[in-house]
């Protein structure tokens, strides 16, 4: 059947500058299988299927890469609120709650951005030292290179790494990375510059931009005293991308990562 699909661009305001994700409005009826296909045949970094809500949030969203289901992404998260929006969804209150796997997430609107309410952290704290030196020999880099390591994991299981600076994080060529790994410097083209990288049917891939990553990255960074909020990050850099993050704490110390979001392509998805 003919279900309404959009593909938006996420963490720009330029479109094709950002991070797609392809979203299916109305996916009732579809069982995992069929999700599980479509988002192997997008072979998007992320696909998400709108559902109606089941606890309490304006809608529910299940998020697929072409392997496997994900609790929570970031950007798959400001992607689907704006085509939800977009599609003419109306939130219950001033901020749309979403329903995923990983709970309730709030996205607020504001500044022509989406922002969310970064989730809590699944697992954090110092990495082992035989972990750290594994990152290092996946970047290619010394040990020494590492000024330090943090789990920064809140659904995809990231650890990061901080460098020197940004100019050092846009010079990496790494081998093949087998783990989630975000490696994050100060400076560049806006207060800091970021790359993700994971593992995909045995090569090492780089994600454009990274929510996820940007959240937990930033509660690590401010809670050790290296950043101060509201910052902008920049990652996509090295890929030809302009990704832009906007990080924000409220007063009651939410964290809030947010940015631009833009339409590419609009229609229909026999599925």
């Amino acid at each position: 059947m003919a279900r309404s699909f959009k593909q938006c661009d996420v963490f720009t305001t330029r479109p094709y500058y950002g991070n797609p994700v392809a979203v299916v409005l109305e996916a009732e009826g579809l069982s995992t299988d069929e999700m599980q296909r479509f988002a192997r045949w997008t072979n998007l970094s992320e696909t998400t299927f709108v559902l109606p809500p089941t606890s309490g949030g304006d809608y529910r969203v299940r998020i697929f890469t072409p392997t496997a289901e994900l609790p929570f992404a970031g950007h798959p998260t400001l992607g689907t609120c704006h085509a939800w929006l977009e599609a003419g969804g109306v939130p219950a209150g001033d901020d749309v709650l979403q329903e995923c796997e990983a709970g309730l997430v709030r996205v607020r609107r504001g500044d022509g951005r989406l922002a969310f309410a970064a989730p809590p952290l699944i697992r954090s704290g110092p990495v082992e030292e035989e972990d750290v030196q594994r990152a290092a020999d996946a970047l290619r880099i010394d040990r020494s290179a590492i000024v330090d390591a943090q789990w920064a994991d809140n659904g995809p299981g990231w650890m990061a790494v901080l460098l020197e600076s940004a100019d050092a994080v846009l010079a990496l060529e790494p081998g093949f990375v087998d783990f989630d790994l975000g490696v994050v410097g100060p400076g560049g083209a806006e207060d800091w510059e970021l790359r993700a990288f994971f593992p995909v049917n045995g090569a090492t891939v780089e994600d454009p931009v990274t929510g996820s990553l940007n959240a937990s990255v930033a509660e690590w960074l401010i809670a050790t005293g290296r950043a101060s909020a509201p910052y902008v990050a920049a990652q996509g850099t090295v890929l030809g991308r302009a990704g832009r993050i906007h990080v924000h704490v409220d007063d009651d110390g939410t964290l809030w990562v947010g940015g631009g979001t833009v339409t590419c392509i609009s229609g229909e998805v026999a599925l």
